[in-house]
């Protein structure tokens, strides 16, 4: 691409910029474990875990999954039950990615000879394994990667060097910045630079952002950035439902709606009643994480197996 259809600069010192920021980051960054592995299998759980989890919470729960389950061999040989049981008490979100890291694993294992797809391409056919994932671990744990954008990387495009606010500028930026073979490092330097230095509200001084002399925002004080979703309300939420479903069921062999329902809810009933909750745990069977047996006299519900 040439300087005139760049999404950068066409004045910028890329070279500077790159070095400005690995040295940024190899002389200190935040000390999570996932960062001194290149385990493809350790990498991967930590990605899923990390989805709208913040990372200070997921070191305990991905350090206890990993004394569980040491291995992929070790995650495609367990019960999904009790994989989406820990997932549940771990309080790791969406228990449909307990589901999908079960069967990405015995894909690997069963698929692969226990060999992990080394590309984004490959690890994108795994169950529940996204582009953003796929290139993630791709980039973690082979250095093979295409430059990461999220949200954070848009956010620091976007303050540093003026690049709009589309999806396809930001991907050519990203791709036009990242040094060639450097994946692994490149790509978490630049995470690092947007959840540390230029978060929500900046803090460029204080973080010793390496960009300061680079970046349109610091020059100009206007440090607008795109749009941040905003999560869904939780409490009360299906998802919240869905989740104490999942975590009464681990406690029991198995419930009827009845004695399942003022366990999920102190109002069931009426509205929220047996309606609602046939209506909870058929999603839930769907997913295949319970299993409903619905005879003439009861509906019972169980954890699936």
């Amino acid at each position: 691409m040439s300087d005139a259809e760049s999404a950068l600069p066409s004045d910028l010192d890329r070279n500077a910029v790159q070095t400005a920021l690995v040295e940024w980051y190899e002389a200190d960054h935040r000390d999570f474990p996932w960062r001194r592995t290149d385990d493809p299998y350790e990498i991967l759980v930590s990605e899923v875990m990390s989805q709208q989890t913040q990372l200070g919470r997921v070191v305990d729960a991905w350090e206890a999954f990993l004394d569980e389950w040491p291995t992929v061999s070790d995650l495609a040989a367990a019960d999904r039950a009790d994989v989406v049981a820990f997932w549940t008490s771990h309080s790791l979100g969406y228990n449909n990615r307990a589901k999908y890291l079960h069967e990405a694993a015995q894909q690997v294992v069963e698929d692969h000879d226990g060999e992990y797809p080394q590309t984004p391409d490959g690890l994108s056919e795994l169950m529940g394994v996204g582009p953003y994932t796929a290139n993630a671990v791709a980039s973690f744990a082979f250095n093979n990667g295409d430059a990461v954008v999220d949200t954070n990387v848009k956010r620091v495009l976007h303050r540093a060097f003026a690049v709009p606010d589309d999806d396809s500028v930001f991907e050519t930026a990203a791709s036009e910045l990242m040094p060639e073979g450097k994946s692994r490092v490149w790509n978490n330097a630049i995470m690092e630079l947007g959840g540390v230095a230029c978060g929500k509200t900046p803090s460029c001084d204080e973080s010793g952002c390496p960009w300061r002399q680079f970046c349109h925002a610091y020059e100009t004080g206007d440090f607008t950035a795109p749009d941040v979703p905003t999560q869904p309300k939780f409490e009360g939420s299906r998802r919240q439902m869905r989740g104490r479903v999942v975590r009464i069921l681990g406690e029991y062999d198995e419930l009827g709606l009845d004695e399942l329902g003022p366990r999920v809810r102190v109002d069931y009933g009426g509205e929220n009643g047996r309606e609602w909750l046939r209506g909870l745990v058929d999603d839930l069977a769907t997913d295949g994480l319970v299993t409903v047996d619905d005879d003439e006299d009861e509906v019972r519900v169980s954890l699936a197996r």
